[in-house]
């Protein structure tokens, strides 16, 4: 039975001090991090704001779609992907 106790107390602990962390400040964390750790912070950071950026913008637009109508009889997509080749020096 003590041993239940002692791990419901252990159990305890570790929640207070989780939930401690959850109250500081944000800064007040990454200052106690070395700092290439402080680094990873910044460029997770970065990242999750480039993610966020991208959802915001919305999706895949299509607005292009038809716009090359009257050059359809002209040009084959075999045609088109060669002329990509040779822009991009494939």
């Amino acid at each position: 039975m003590y041993s239940g106790l002692s791990r419901l107390f252990a159990a305890r602990v570790r929640k207070e001090a989780v939930m401690g962390t959850a109250t500081r400040p944000l800064e007040e964390l990454i200052k106690e991090l070395p700092p290439d750790a402080q680094a990873e912070v910044r460029d997770f950071v970065e990242f999750l704001l480039t993610r966020r950026a991208r959802k915001a913008k919305g999706g895949l637009r299509q607005d292009w779609a038809g716009a090359l109508r009257e050059h359809r009889e002209g040009y084959t997509s075999l045609d088109l992907q060669r002329c990509t080749l040779e822009w991009r020096g494939d």
